[in-house]
Order: structure tokens, then C-alpha cells, then sequence
């Protein structure tokens, strides 16, 4: 089943972010390559897509889970989520039906 994970940064993430980037990048590659991954994406916290030092304010990741706790546990062991990027995390079911 597909899950919907919502991440919403700490204030001024950028360090952290670019810290742990290389990590976080290498976890999302990998469910590419397994064919699990839906999209995955930062949210500028402006009209940009290159937000500079206004940066960003979240992330979403739309991947096959086979449940809730496996989609839940991947999203904790984020290295985000250890480099204090973010503030919260919900992970919920998706259904995926357009495009």
C-alpha cells in the first residue's frame, strides 16, 4: 500500500539539512531503485524552487509500505529525523488515483 509521509521542519533547518542531505538522499535512492518510490520532495518556504536562505519548511514522501509500522519506522530512522531537521512527522495510508 502506498503511505504519505509529512515532515515539517524547525526553524532555520538549512545546516542540519545540508548535513544529513547525502544520508537522507541515499535512504530515498534506495526505495527508487526497489520501485517503491512515488515522489519525494522539499517544500520552499517561499514561491521558489531554489528558496536560498528562506529555505524550507517540510518534505513529502508518497512510497510503497507494506504497513503502516513498516512505513512509520522508515520514517523515523530518517537521518533527518536524527539531525533534528525535523519537528514532526505524520505518516498516513495514501490512495493514489490521478493522474
Amino acid at each position: 500500500m502506498l503511505f504519505v509521509i509529512i515532515s515539517e521542519d524547525v526553524k532555520d533547518s538549512g545546516p542540519l539539512r545540508a548535513q544529513a542531505r547525502p544520508e537522507h538522499l541515499a535512504r530515498l535512492n534506495v526505495l527508487r531503485d526497489e520501485g517503491r518510490l512515488i515522489l519525494a520532495g522539499p517544500c520552499p518556504a517561499i514561491e521558489s524552487e531554489n528558496p536560498g536562505p528562506a529555505g524550507f519548511t517540510g518534505s513529502i514522501v508518497i512510497a510503497k509500505f507494506s504497513g503502516l509500522n513498516e512505513a512509520q519506522n522508515w520514517a523515523n530512522a530518517d537521518p533527518y529525523v536524527k539531525a533534528g531537521v525535523y519537528e514532526s512527522v505524520t505518516v498516513k495510508p495514501f490512495k493514489y488515483v490521478l493522474p
